[in-house]
């Protein structure tokens, strides 16, 4: 067990203290007399709004590109903005307490509503933009949505669509025009339309918006989002205003956050991690907010803005470092040659020198050279140039990839949270980051270890509730405020870093007794930057086995390099010669898993490469890639049997959801293939 706990002040008991005794200045030596919340401090996003536009009222606070150009807005400029679409909502009939759902991509004025509806006493509700109609109606319902904030005609449909199922929905609102002419406006506004008809209202409705601003506490809910349901329904995780600002404030100061960073905002809005950098952190430190223009446009976006500040899952860095490997498998000889040489000595000695340690003179001069004609242009392609800090977490990142931004001076950190941590649990300090852990407890953050493995924390981020789900908030969250993270792992002795085995759940044992652990295989399978996906089975089983998705973009590539023409996913994945480097890659894999002795029962046996990668429109994943394993057990049940009773082939129908939302099949035969296992020493039997 090990427990870490940074006791502090809040800031509203600092600032509730402070304004006791009128004229006395809280932080940064304003006067709370007149600055100050009905309690006396800064406890909520409006709040700190407010202390923006005082502070850094001139300085840019959100920008958007649309049609190729940059818009920018300053905080005064914002505020505007959100104040009016606050005052709009209020026309509309926004009630205390109504919910607002947010439909659509990264953009200013989706993440003003999410601050307009806090100052009309309502709660922000974020969906994923790609979530088909049945998701989106689940949360709509469960949630009861008031108003809904669309992005375009896309998002405008699906709610149209779901209507009839939904109770209470008596606004919709867009942001984007085009396309909407034609439809019925009786609850049906442009956003700028609310905009225009909340100025209007102002002198009428201003000394109310006030009020309800005025009301808000540390208490009152800042946000609800939504799980991402791996294992069942979404549930609704209710975070406060204590919740957002606390986590904000501890995390901006353990890596010296400043109103002078840029970050790019182009996570789903319904995922923790984007409401934490581009409200919760953004707002308390001041910094600007960058919005892409589109998902395609988003790599040209990335090296526009130049983000000090950057956070990205692991699939993000992988896609990247596969295109930076294509890239150099298609260049001329020198440049080839000119790239292997210097990355060899960034692989050596580029993480010691980012994190101060002491290298040779000649290995300065060797990296200082390698940084002038690769590592730099590299990260300049990139958009990495100016990274300061950068986060990666949701799932495990492999060593390799981990190691590789690293060496190229980028100071890339893991970090280890939840949605009802309000992100954070661990983080690496400068100085302490390594591929194999995530991290010491954040500050504020107190970690226990269970008797059984797993993962307990409590801390000023904790959320208040499922919303309507008194039975699951009880089953994860104890009286004492302490969470079950679901999750299996261990802290070094010496370090005090915390590692992360497993799902606990999903950590069993094989049939000789031998521990289970599949994601552990399955993140060591996706280092490559050929397989896509892989899901390991073996729970209760004399051995593993496993499905793989290989990277499209990857494979593709090596196909058109080596003339091998293809006309589907199905068929390259199908490809003997595909086959065979899945069969390398599983076989390398097993050599390293065998030389755990705890998880080297986990070798895997046999494995199938899908005919069609696992999609989240089809519930094989969540909308943040995450792998439903009842689902795929389920869906794929007839190919894990195959798997298991020595065919050597298998026939299979797969029902598929495509892009318009209808309904089709596929059909195919897979080829079961074999991977060779490493023989297990009697020291490793012993030490299992």
């Amino acid at each position: 067990m090990f427990d870490a706990k940074m006791k502090t002040m809040s800031l509203c008991e600092k600032n509730r203290t402070a304004i006791e005794d009128v004229g006395q200045p809280a932080q940064g030596g304003e006067n709370l007399a007149s600055v100050a919340t009905p309690l006396g401090d800064l406890c909520s996003v409006p709040a700190l709004l407010e202390r923006n536009v005082r502070q850094y009222g001139a300085k840019p606070a959100y920008r958007e590109k649309e049609f190729g150009i940059w818009q920018s807005w300053t905080w005064a400029e914002a505020a505007e903005e959100i104040k009016a679409i606050a005052l709009g909502f209020m026309v509309l009939g926004l009630n205390r307490g109504d919910h607002v759902a947010i439909i659509g991509r990264n953009r200013p004025v989706h993440y003003w509503s999410m601050v307009a509806a806090q100052m009309c006493g309502a709660v922000p509700v974020p969906l994923y933009q790609d979530a088909v109609a049945e998701e989106m109606a689940y949360v709509l319902e469960h949630c009861n949505a008031r108003f809904v904030v669309c992005g375009d005609q896309e998002q405008v449909d699906k709610v149209i669509d779901v209507q009839e199922r939904v109770s209470g929905i008596d606004q919709v609102i867009y942001a984007d025009k085009r396309g909407m002419r034609k439809y019925d406006h009786g609850h049906l506004n442009w956003i700028d339309d609310v905009q225009a008809e909340g100025r209007a209202a102002e002198t009428r409705l201003s000394g109310e918006l006030a009020a309800r601003t005025a009301e808000l506490t540390y208490d009152h809910t800042c946000v609800m989002l939504y799980t991402s349901g791996t294992t069942g329904r979404p549930k609704g995780v209710v975070l406060s205003n204590r919740n957002i600002i606390e986590t904000s404030r501890a995390s901006s100061d353990f890596d010296t956050l400043t109103k002078d960073e840029e970050v790019l905002a182009y996570l789903p809005m319904a995922w923790v991690g984007d409401f934490i950098f581009s409200i919760g952190q953004a707002f308390w430190t001041g910094f600007c907010v960058n919005c892409p223009e589109s998902a395609d446009t988003m790599m040209t976006d990335l090296r526009e803005i130049g983000p000090t500040y950057y956070f990205a899952p692991p699939r993000i860095f992988e896609t990247q470092l596969t295109n930076v490997m294509i890239r150099m498998e298609d260049a001329g000889p020198f440049k080839k040659k000119l790239f292997d040489k210097y990355m060899a000595i960034a692989r050596r000695v580029g993480p010691a020198i980012l994190d101060g340690k002491p290298v040779s003179a000649m290995d300065k001069v060797q990296y200082a050279l390698g940084n002038l004609f690769v590592y730099g242009p590299l990260k300049n392609t990139l958009g990495f140039s100016r990274v300061r800090v950068g986060y990666t977490a949701g799932e495990a990142i492999g060593p390799e990839i981990f190691d590789f931004y690293r060496s190229l001076g980028i100071n890339l950190k893991q970090l280890y949270g939840q949605t009802e941590a309000s992100v954070f649990i661990t983080q690496q300090p400068d100085g302490e980051v390594r591929s194999d852990t995530v991290g010491v407890p954040s500050p504020g953050v107190e970690v226990r270890i269970a008797d059984n493995g797993e993962v307990f924390y409590r801390s000023p981020g904790v959320f208040v509730e499922y919303f309507n789900n008194a039975e699951s908030t009880a089953s994860t969250k104890d009286a004492e405020g302490w969470v079950a993270t679901g999750d299996a792992g261990f802290f070094e002795e010496g370090t005090g870093h915390l590692r992360i085995i497993d799902r606990a759940k999903d950590v069993g044992k094989m049939a000789d007794g031998s521990l289970f652990a599949p994601k552990y295989v399955e993140n060591k399978l996706k280092f490559f930057p050929d397989v896509l996906e892989a899901v390991v089975f073996g729970s209760g089983k004399d051995k593993c086995t496993a499905f793989i998705n290989i990277d499209l973009t990857a494979v593709g590539n090596w196909a058109e390099r080596n003339n091998i023409a293809y006309a589907s996913y199905q068929e390259l994945a199908g490809h003997p010669q595909v086959l065979g480097m899945i069969q390398d890659h599983v076989q390398e894999v097993n050599r390293s898993v065998a030389a755990d002795p705890m998880l080297a029962g986990c070798q895997v046996h046999r494995f199938i490469v899908l005919h069609k990668e696992l999609d989240a429109d089809d519930g094989e994943l969540t909308r943040t890639r995450k792998v439903r394993r009842n689902v795929i057990e389920d869906k794929f049940g007839d190919l894990i049997t195959a798997l298991y009773d020595g065919s050597d082939s298998v026939y299979t129908e797969t029902e598929v959801t495509y892009e318009d939302g209808r309904k089709g099949s596929i059909k195919a035969t897979l080829k079961i293939m074999e991977a060779q296992v490493q023989p297990q020493t009697k020291d490793r039997i012993a030490a299992e």
